[in-house]
């Protein structure tokens, strides 16, 4: 007789039943007149208990190691003195489906960059990572469902581009049929080709490139960005006040499927944000940052990542919010596309997005009109010439629009309070990392 398989977590519905339970063996206690096994699945755990009997099924358990894929079929028994969900399976036969070598080249003391290593046994072996990816998932799904009922259209932009893409950022050049092609380090030049296309809300989750040779906790050389570009826009906060919306309705989705999970794996709490986020200028942040007696070494124009901290944490303490807009960023910071506000010349109409003091979003209006466009370029000392592309969606009646960037990795470290962006990814890239 063929018993289908039975996930776990499902186990207890199945109670006197004979069903396959699939997994992997988690730990072995071989005692004198018992054999237990735990396996785990992808769902959870359960406890497989045999009697020593000199029988075929001692013989198979004796030989089994940690990390094997088997396939046990037995009896659901109901069993209080275990602690594992009160149930335990009482074996019938046994499957190896993939035996695993010892010993494990991990275990639960390895550090963080051998872990990596062996990423798939580290993510195999840790609930709190799967976790994580459910996390990610739900996340993704909650954006897509807010910008849909936006009327948004998801566009998969190129990541091979002809010319580099923003001046200034570090770019990967790869070899392209005998002549030089670029890793995109962002979508922005091609949404905003989409909004001169007659698009009217871009949205696209992808692939993003940075070639800077950072290696602090919140940098990688590649991660998923999540990006949308609106049309016909009043001004910036449009921008500003469909990213909180979007975010809050994501982070309810997260708490409402995940938020026990993430409390008992992570230990945080999950807390929908109200709308709208504070919103600070950066002349007004860095000046409650002084008065605090926040001394940037050589930092005039941006915040470094102890202001950036220090002002999210004053914010939080006068609202009670853990997300705040930093606006008006000083044009020298900010690329040549973005637009300057008309009363002040010297500011962009841009912003950064903290979240409890990490920069987990930046986005601005454009500037839609060719002239300026063209003149903002020179300032920063660039050629049109290679941006002639990118230049010529300007020329013909390209509507007012702004859009942001935001990290999914970044996201998703604050919201499960995780030291590293490395956590956050499934295969981690970084300047010394390009495996596996």
């Amino acid at each position: 007789m063929i018993h289908s398989r039975v996930p776990v977590s499902d186990l207890r519905e199945h109670v006197g039943r004979t069903v396959s339970v699939c997994g992997w063996v988690n730990t072995l206690r071989l005692q004198r007149h018992m054999q237990f096994v735990i396996v785990r699945d992808h769902t959870g755990m359960v406890q497989v208990t045999h009697k020593r009997d000199n029988g075929p099924l001692e013989a198979q358990f004796e030989a089994l190691t940690p990390e094997s894929a088997v396939k046990i079929t037995g009896r659901v028994v109901d069993a209080a003195q275990v602690k594992l969900g009160g149930l335990e399976i009482v074996p019938e036969a046994v499957e190896v489906l993939n035996p695993a070598v010892t010993p494990l080249p991990i275990d639960e003391h390895t550090g963080l960059e051998q872990r990596m290593d062996w990423r798939f046994l580290d993510v195999r072996r840790r609930p709190a990572t799967q976790l994580l990816f459910a996390v990610q998932t739900t996340l993704e799904q909650g954006m897509r469902e807010y910008v849909y009922a936006q009327g948004a259209t998801e566009m998969h932009t190129p990541k091979l581009m002809g010319t580099a893409s923003e001046s200034g950022a570090e770019v990967f050049e790869v070899g392209y049929f005998g002549r030089s092609a670029y890793l995109a380090q962002s979508p922005q030049f091609y949404k905003q080709m989409a909004i001169a296309a007659g698009i009217d809300k871009v949205f696209e989750i992808g692939p993003v490139f940075r070639a800077e040779p950072s290696f602090t906790s919140r940098h990688a050389t590649e991660f998923t960005g999540v990006d949308v570009e609106l049309a016909w826009i009043d001004g910036v906060e449009d921008v500003m006040a469909f990213e909180e919306q979007m975010l809050a309705h994501t982070i309810a989705k997260v708490a409402d499927a995940h938020g026990e999970a993430i409390a008992e794996h992570f230990g945080v709490e999950v807390t929908v944000p109200t709308t709208p986020f504070p919103r600070v200028t950066m002349a007004d942040a860095q000046e409650i940052l002084r008065k605090g007696g926040w001394d940037p070494a050589g930092v005039k124009e941006d915040l470094d990542p102890e202001g950036e901290r220090s002002i999210s944490a004053h914010i939080e303490e006068a609202t009670g919010h853990e997300f705040v807009f930093i606006t008006h960023y000083p044009v020298g910071i900010r690329p040549f596309y973005h637009r300057r506000a008309a009363d002040d010349s010297s500011v962009t109409l841009s912003f950064d997005l903290l979240w409890k003091g990490l920069e987990v979003t930046t986005g601005a209006q454009r500037e839609h009109r060719y002239d300026v466009l063209l003149k903002q370029a020179a300032e920063k000392g660039m050629s049109p010439e290679p941006m002639q592309d990118y230049l010529n969606a300007f020329r013909y009646g390209c509507p007012p629009h702004g859009g942001l960037g935001m990290g999914l990795g970044r996201v998703l470290m604050v919201m499960l309070g995780l030291d590293s962006i490395r956590q956050a990814s499934f295969l981690f890239r970084g300047p010394n990392r390009l495996t596996p």
